[in-house]
């Protein structure tokens, strides 16, 4: 067992503000941006979105050869390096002129992105403080969830001054000359300060085929990929879709910056009720909660300020989910070969933040902002459907 060395909260912090600042430019940034873009460059939706698309997928293919890397003992350099890469990327899309360039430009954000996030720094983390490795990933991601109240109103004060392409550029610098330095400070201290990663648990055969054959496995990956399509596509566009509900382009920036605050809230509700509230409780909860944003933001063009209570929603329920879900993979599936299951499982939501952004597109080009909502308020549906059998199934198990 180890302890948390002197000294390494200040560590933890910068990892904190370091994952703030590469989920701001990574993952948020394209959103923030996206109406300028779309000005600047003269090119659809769709064609847009082709980029954070390939990104993601490239992200999906790339996070079991970065996870081996985590393994031996690599997730510093990745956390370090990346962000230069992902950086460089965004700002050569400055000055793309073409489709296949803006393309391998965002296939190089997904290399980043593989190595650079929640994932490897959390890896990194349990690997340098042991016992600490909980709380210490507690406060990187109630920091990080303010990631989305940085970008958009960052997005929109660079669009505004030097447009969408401009904008990239400020991303780049973001990224590359604001994370790196304090991710590389960040691991110089974990590693002289911290015991080295302890020996890894010798593997479980057949523990992953045996959750391949249950159907709480599926029902899971289902759940993850449902939610995070119907929450990466109303991110991607929240701009353009408050609008369409009648809020000015300044009201809808603020609207949207709500939903990091709103993520961190639900965070902090569920780290201060984890005694009274069960995971089934809490899961079930998080999943009305972004039901219910679906509806407030249909119902938004009738009653403008519903685009609040969206945001407010749509975070508290994302932010609560993305403690819970591994979480709920052990109360489900057990503990049994958990880090293969659980990375299993992990790429049903990814591949759905890569399909966000394009099927976002498509259902805008067929029918608007009203395809997207009754989409997006189908996909909660289901989801929330599947997750009520397999807990109300997983308690019986229990009983």
């Amino acid at each position: 067992m180890t302890v948390d060395p002197p000294g390494d909260g200040l560590s933890v912090w910068l990892l904190a503000f370091g994952q703030t600042l590469t989920y701001a430019g990574l993952y948020y940034g394209f959103a923030a941006l996206l109406p300028a873009l779309e000005a600047d460059f003269g090119w659809t939706k769709a064609e847009l979105a082709a980029g954070p698309t390939l990104a993601f997928l490239v992200t999906a293919v790339l996070t079991p050869f970065t996870g081996g890397l985590v393994d031996r003992g690599r997730a510093g350099e990745m956390l370090t390096l990346l962000p230069l890469l992902g950086g460089a990327a965004m700002a050569g899309m400055a000055l793309a002129q073409t489709q296949a360039q803006w393309l391998a430009l965002w296939a190089l954000v997904g290399v980043a992105q593989a190595g650079a996030m929640y994932e490897t720094c959390f890896a990194f983390l349990t690997r340098r403080l042991g016992q600490g490795a909980r709380a210490a990933i507690t406060r990187v991601t109630l920091v990080a969830g303010f990631a989305g109240t940085l970008a958009f109103p960052f997005g929109a004060a660079l669009a505004a001054v030097v447009g969408g392409r401009g904008g990239l550029v400020g991303f780049a610098v973001l990224v590359a000359l604001g994370v790196a330095p304090v991710n590389l400070w960040a691991v110089v201290r974990l590693r002289r300060r911290s015991p080295a990663a302890r020996r890894r648990a010798d593997p479980e055969p057949g523990a992953m085929a045996a959750a391949l054959r249950r159907p709480a496995f599926w029902g899971l990956a289902a759940v993850w990929g449902l939610i995070w399509l119907n929450h990466t596509i109303l991110i991607t566009y929240a701009l353009e879709l408050f609008t369409s509900r009648g809020a000015a382009s300044g009201v809808a920036v603020v609207a949207a910056s709500c939903i990091g605050p709103a993520q961190v809230s639900g965070r902090l509700l569920l780290m201060l009720n984890e005694a009274r509230v069960g995971n089934a409780r809490a899961t079930m909860f998080a999943l009305v909660s972004i039901l219910v944003a679906s509806v407030c933001l249909a119902a938004a063009g009738v009653a403008l300020p519903l685009i609040f209570a969206f945001a407010l929603c749509q975070g508290m329920g994302a932010g609560l989910l993305s403690i819970l879900k591994p979480v709920l993979t052990a109360d489900l599936l057990g503990r049994r070969g958990f880090g293969a299951v659980s990375g299993a499982l992990a790429v049903a939501p990814i591949l759905s933040s890569a399909a966000g952004p394009s099927v976002g597109a498509a259902l805008l080009a067929a029918g608007g902002t009203a395809a997207v909502l009754s989409a997006s308020f189908a996909m909660a549906v289901a989801g929330t459907a599947i997750a009520a059998v397999l807990l109300a199934r997983g308690q019986r198990d229990l009983a």
